[in-house]
This record gives C-alpha cells, structure tokens and sequence, in this order.
C-alpha cells in the first residue's frame, strides 16, 4: 500500500497526505495559501466519519476534526487503500503507546476492525476524577519543558500556565477544567503539542471535556 495519497480539484487546489512513522504529514495547496501540518496517529480516532463528500477523522481527545479527505479522489482503489492503512496506523499506534499487543497480520492485511472503540463516561465528574487519577507530577514537569523548549509561542501560553496550575493542585476541579478547556482550544495546534508532550494523550484521552 502507497502510504501517499494526493487529491486535486481542478480551480481548488490540491491537499498531499504522507505517513511517516507515527504520524501522518499534510501539504494543502489553494491559489492564495499553503499550510503543512502533522498529525499524531496515536490521538487520532480510527473510525472516520463520513460527511456528504468528506471523510473525517476526529481526536480521539476532544472529538474536533484533524483530517478531512475528498472521498475517493484520486480514484476509489487509491482512496480505499490509504484510508485503510491510515486506519490500521491509528489503532497500531495508540493499542503501542497504551501497552497493548499489536492486531494479528491478517488483521493488518485486510483492514478491517473488529474492537469497538473506546467509551467514554457520560459522567463530567467522573471525566474529571480519572484525570486527577492519571495525574503523574515529574511527567507534567517534563511535560512543560519540552513544550517550552520546542514548541512555545503565545499560542500554548495557556495551556502552559494551566499545566502548571493543574500541577500544583490535580485534585482541584478548577484547574482541572483550566487544563482541558486550554488544550480543546489549541485547535489544529494540538498535534504540535502531543509530538513533544505525549503523555498529554494518557492523561486526558479518556477523559475529554465538553464545552458549550
């Protein structure tokens, strides 16, 4: 399997997805602008989405939207093959950063899946309280430095500050809504900050906070 998939419309320009090693880069193109991107394969959701003539994956931390393809372009054959290996992709890098054993190859080979994803509870206090009992101090520590070493920027200056804050007091529910709320919006940010604090992803992948 091509683990490249280019898509052009004619007038619109074209967006270039490439897999690299555990995550997957972005090219998008228009007359007027180019941006390039990288997604953690880990934090993305395998089940796509499809929305009229889009498939989209979604966060596995927050449910926002990280990649949006133009279903079967070029062509169906291409189209299908990239979704499916991306799909394998995902689930292989989050079952290896949770500690879990990898799919059977014959599992890998077609495709397809057969765990559901994981749930999250319905409960916010219940949210809050596993991210209180993921809360690890030294991680978090490491966790600001190498935001501040690589990333930095005004654009994670509060999740920075709320990292330190929820630092000082997991336990505190304030801090803890501090955190979630800064890093939901990040936006397209977060997948910059999950490439150099990863452990942002087992401390609140199974805990994400919904807001109005």
């Amino acid at each position: 399997m091509s683990t490249k998939l280019i898509q052009k419309q004619l007038f619109k320009g074209s967006q270039e997805f490439e897999l690299i090693d555990d995550a997957v880069n972005v090219r998008i193109k228009t007359p007027f602008k180019e941006e390039s991107f990288s997604v953690i394969l880990s934090i993305l959701d395998p089940e796509y989405i499809i929305n009229g003539s889009k498939l989209e994956f979604h966060s596995r931390v927050n449910g926002s939207i990280l990649l949006s393809f133009h279903l079967n372009k070029p062509n169906e054959m291409a189209f299908n093959a990239f979704i499916a290996l991306l799909k394998q992709r995902a689930e292989s890098e989050y079952d290896a950063f949770i500690g879990v054993k990898q799919a059977s190859a014959s599992k890998v080979l077609n495709g397809n899946v057969s765990e559901e994803p994981p749930e999250f509870e319905d409960s916010e206090q219940e949210r809050l309280k596993n991210l209180a009992e993921n809360y690890n101090a030294k991680m978090i520590d490491e966790s600001i430095q190498m935001l501040e070493q690589y990333v930095g920027g005004e654009e994670i200056a509060p999740l920075i500050e709320a990292l330190k804050v929820f630092n000082d007091d997991p336990w505190n529910e304030s801090s803890q809504k501090q955190l979630l709320r800064s890093f939901h919006q990040l936006g397209a940010a977060q997948g910059a900050v999950l490439t150099y604090a990863p452990y942002l992803i087992t401390l609140m992948s199974n805990n994400p906070f919904q807001h109005e």
